[in-house]
C-alpha cells in the first residue's frame, strides 16, 4: 500500500508526463474501478414504487424531497419532478446524501436570500438508473456521487483548465441556482436527480456508498488546498477545527506525508484527533499560550465556520507561509485581523472553494487508495431537523447521512 501510494504522489505531481484525466481513469479503474456496469431491474433500481417510471422513460421524473418553506421551521416532505433526460443527462437514484453545514447556512439565509420551498444537499451518493443517448461516462448500474455542482458555462478559462468550481460566468450548484431550464435547481435530499455526466463523479467499489457524498464536499474542499499549497512529506500543517471538515483534513493531509497539528476547542476530541493522523494537539481555549509555536507551521487550514480571533494563529505560520480558510459561516460576522499580523512575517491570508470535477475525481481516488473515510452517522429522512440542530450545536461526529431506504 505505501508503494501505491508513493507511486500516486509522483503521477500527480508529474508535469510533462500522464495528463491528469489519464490518471483519474487509470487510478480510479486500477484501485476500484470506475463502476460497475449492468442492466438493474426497473422496480428494484425504483425501490418497487409504483409512482416512479421505469428507466425506459425519459421522463420527466416524479419525486419527492425534504425541502424548507422557510429560514425557521421543520423541513416538509415536497413532491416535485426532475427534469426529462437530455442526451448527456444521467438519471441517479439517490441512496445516501450527506448533511453539510453549508446546508444550514443556506436555509437561514446566512448566505443571502433564498427562493422557498428548497430542498439542500450536496453530497450525493447513488446509482445510475437511466442515460440519455449521448452518454459515454456512465452505465445502468454505476456507482456514482455528485457533489456542490450540476453545471457550468464550460468555456471560460477556469472551466476550460478543469476548474469549474471558479467558473467565471458562475457554475449551476446542486441546489439553489438557476437551471438550463429557468427552474431553480433542488439537492440531495431527495430520492431522484438527473444530472449531466460531465459533473457525476465514478464512486470507487473500495469505498462505501454511504461514506462517499461527505467526500464530494468535505472531502474535496479540503483535498484541494491541501494540494494547491503542496502539502507533503517534510511539512508541518495545522488544522484549525475537527468537525465534518477538519477530520477529513487531519486524514488527508497525514497521507500526504505532512505532521498534522490540530487545534480545537473540545478536549473530548483530543483522542479522535490522533485517531485520525494527528501528531499533536493544541486546546484553543481562552488564554492559551501558542507562543512556543511562533513560525512553526508550513501551512494552517481554517476549517471554522463561526467568527473567531485569526490573529491567534497567524504568529505561529513560518515566514511566507500562508493560512488558508474553508469554513464560512454568516457573512454578517465577518473575521478580522490586525494590520501588523502579516506584515511582521509575510504570511498570507487565504481561501479557497471546493475543487473541480477532475480534481474531484483524483480525491477519490486518493482516498480509495488511503483508505481515507468520513466518521458517519447515518439517519432517516424526518430525523434531519434534529440533525441540524446538533450540527449547530457542534456535537456531530462528524457527519450526518441521510439513508434515503431508512
Amino acid at each position: 500500500m505505501k508503494e501505491d501510494n508513493e507511486h500516486v504522489q509522483r503521477t500527480i505531481q508529474e508535469q510533462n508526463g500522464q495528463s491528469r484525466r489519464e490518471f483519474i481513469l487509470t487510478s480510479a479503474l486500477a484501485v476500484a474501478g470506475a463502476g460497475a456496469a449492468g442492466i438493474l431491474n426497473p422496480a428494484r433500481a425504483f425501490g418497487g414504487e409504483s409512482k416512479y417510471p421505469s428507466v425506459q422513460e425519459n421522463g420527466p421524473y416524479p419525486t419527492e424531497g425534504m425541502a424548507a418553506y422557510s429560514e425557521t421551521g421543520p423541513l416538509k416532505l415536497m413532491q416535485f419532478q426532475r427534469r426529462a433526460l437530455g442526451a448527456k443527462d444521467v438519471a441517479i437514484k439517490i441512496h445516501y446524501c450527506g448533511v453539510c453545514h453549508s446546508d444550514i447556512h443556506t436555509i437561514h439565509g446566512d448566505w443571502g436570500k433564498i427562493q422557498y420551498p428548497q430542498i439542500v444537499g450536496h453530497e450525493l451518493g447513488g446509482e445510475v438508473v437511466a442515460v440519455g443517448s449521448s452518454v459515454s461516462k456512465f452505465n445502468v448500474g454505476s456507482r456514482v456521487g455528485v457533489g456542490t455542482m450540476v453545471d457550468s458555462c464550460r468555456h471560460c478559462p477556469e472551466c476550460l483548465r478543469g476548474s469549474e468550481n471558479y467558473c467565471e460566468n458562475g457554475n449551476t450548484q446542486t441546489y439553489g441556482s438557476k437551471d438550463r431550464d429557468g427552474s431553480i435547481t433542488q439537492g440531495g435530499y431527495s430520492k431522484f436527480v438527473v444530472v449531466d455526466e460531465d459533473f457525476v463523479l465514478s464512486i470507487p467499489d473500495s469505498i462505501d456508498l454511504a461514506e462517499a457524498g461527505p467526500l464530494l464536499c468535505a472531502g474535496i474542499t479540503t483535498y484541494s488546498p491541501l494540494r494547491h499549497w503542496s502539502v507533503a512529506p517534510g511539512k508541518k500543517v495545522a488544522i484549525v477545527g475537527l468537525g465534518g471538515l477538519g477530520h477529513l483534513a487531519v486524514q488527508l493531509a497525514a497521507a500526504m506525508g505532512a505532521e498534522v497539528t490540530v487545534i480545537t476547542t473540545f478536549p473530548d476530541k483530543v483522542e479522535d484527533a490522533r485517531r485520525f493522523g494527528a501528531k499533536d494537539v493544541l486546546i484553543n481555549k481562552d488564554g492559551a499560550d501558542f507562543s512556543k509555536y511562533k513560525r512553526a507551521f508550513d501551512f494552517i487550514l481554517g476549517t471554522i465556520p463561526y467568527q473567531h480571533d485569526l490573529d491567534r494563529f497567524i504568529p505561529i505560520l513560518k515566514r511566507d507561509a500562508t493560512l488558508c480558510r474553508v469554513g464560512v459561516g454568516k457573512l454578517t460576522t465577518p473575521n478580522e485581523y490586525g494590520q501588523m499580523t502579516t506584515v511582521l512575517s509575510r504570511t498570507s491570508l487565504a481561501g479557497s472553494n471546493t475543487g473541480g470535477i477532475r480534481q474531484t475525481q483524483e480525491m477519490l481516488s486518493f482516498c480509495a487508495l488511503n483508505k481515507i473515510k468520513p466518521q458517519i452517522t447515518k439517519i432517516s429522512m424526518n430525523e434531519i431537523d434534529e440533525a441540524w440542530l446538533k450540527v449547530v450545536a457542534k456535537k456531530a461526529r462528524y457527519r450526518f447521512v441521510i439513508d434515503m431506504k431508512a
